[in-house]
């Protein structure tokens, strides 16, 4: 069967690709055309477009490209046309992959939501869509399956956060051999995660960075986005003391001792690895003003959301400068606080379900399909 999956970020190129080895793992003859990244790219099938041209922050930067964003939508949809598959495959990226399931839904193909619209945050009136558009629902956090059957009457499948799996499954590294190939000392590793687009990684890093010298008995390592070239990061790379490393997030986090993470994924990634954290958030003047007008939550941080309590401290805009950096870091450095943070975090993952995400959500997908 032939299968079109669109991820439009860093962390949908990773939930995609799992979920495309699951897919060959069910279907072997699968022929699979997909909007993806590298991880993607590696596993199988054709790239059509990389995720690092599609991704664009805030309102005010979806203004400036919107362009851009109607020729994408439109290139989008004439490529399906000619692939003609058996089924379309969403994952997260709502803004791109709602308006093609409109239209995909009027053609009679077979529509597909992995890791849906958090329409729970902002625009809870997209749930009309939602209901119109998508076929099948697969969601991946606790609360959400209540919100949607409960709530708005709307059938989905709970499958477990892919995380954990991808967590569990990735390929392990030593630490010292990390350490070695990375030029690292024995120093304790404070890990620097600003994000996978170039304008909150500029206006995130500068602070993040302006708090190193307050810590010699520490190293800091930023972790570079995959979507982003080194030549790129290498404005940020003017004190010795600061270390850089790309594609490799994941043994960053399996090594670091505490990090400061930029809100998103990359939140939750950083509590299943048992990382004390910061969460930073500096986006657009114009954008976040827009933004904390329309979205409701008490959290920015999945870490948070999932847990319904401020877990971890989440420094937001204003509050996210080198001071408040400073202070935060410190308090999760200290023992006793770390402690009562791991066994939050032990909490966190029980909530998340077991192990088999990518597995559930491709058997149900093929056995959707294989009835028509």
């Amino acid at each position: 069967m032939k299968y079109y999956i669109i991820a439009g970020e860093a962390s949908g190129d990773l939930h995609g690709s799992n979920l495309m080895k699951a897919l060959y793992k069910e279907d072997p003859k699968a022929i699979i055309r997909f909007w993806g990244g590298d991880l993607m790219q590696k596993t199988g099938g054709i790239l059509v477009k990389h995720y690092r041209d599609l991704a664009f922050m805030g309102f005010a930067e979806v203004l400036f490209n919107l362009k851009t964003i109607i020729n994408n939508i439109s290139f989008c949809k004439k490529d399906i046309e000619q692939f003609q598959p058996d089924v379309l495959i969403f994952i997260d990226y709502p803004g791109f992959n709602m308006r093609i399931a409109k239209w995909a839904k009027k053609k009679g193909i077979p529509t597909h939501y992995y890791i849906s619209p958090q329409i729970w945050a902002w625009k809870e009136n997209r749930i009309k869509a939602v209901k119109r558009d998508f076929d099948k629902l697969y969601v991946i956090l606790p609360f959400e399956k209540d919100f949607y059957e409960k709530k708005h009457n709307f059938p989905v499948e709970f499958v477990g956060h892919p995380l954990i799996d991808a967590i569990h499954n990735r390929v392990k590294i030593e630490n010292e051999t990390f350490r070695r190939e990375n030029n690292l000392d024995e120093r304790p590793i404070i890990a620097l995660l600003p994000g996978s687009r170039k304008q909150e990684i500029c206006k995130l890093l500068k602070e993040m960075l302006a708090i190193v010298p307050d810590f010699p008995d520490y190293q800091f390592v930023i972790a570079g986005a995959p979507g982003q070239v080194f030549d790129f990061y290498k404005q940020f790379l003017t004190n010795k003391a600061v270390h850089f490393i790309t594609n490799k997030t994941y043994d960053l986090l399996s090594v670091a001792h505490a990090a400061l993470v930029t809100s998103g994924t990359a939140t939750l990634e950083t509590a299943l690895f048992k990382v004390p954290e910061v969460v930073c958030y500096k986006g657009n003047w114009a954008s976040y003003q827009i933004a904390k007008r329309i979205i409701t939550l008490k959290y920015i941080s999945l870490v948070n959301l999932i847990m319904d309590e401020e877990v971890v401290t989440e420094l937001i805009q204003g509050e996210c400068n080198s001071k408040k950096i400073n202070a935060e870091l410190t308090k999760i450095l200290n023992s006793e606080y770390r402690q009562k943070l791991l066994k939050k975090y032990e909490i966190l993952e029980e909530k998340l379900g077991g192990e088999g995400a990518s597995e559930k959500v491709a058997q149900l997908i093929v056995a959707s399909i294989a009835r028509f």
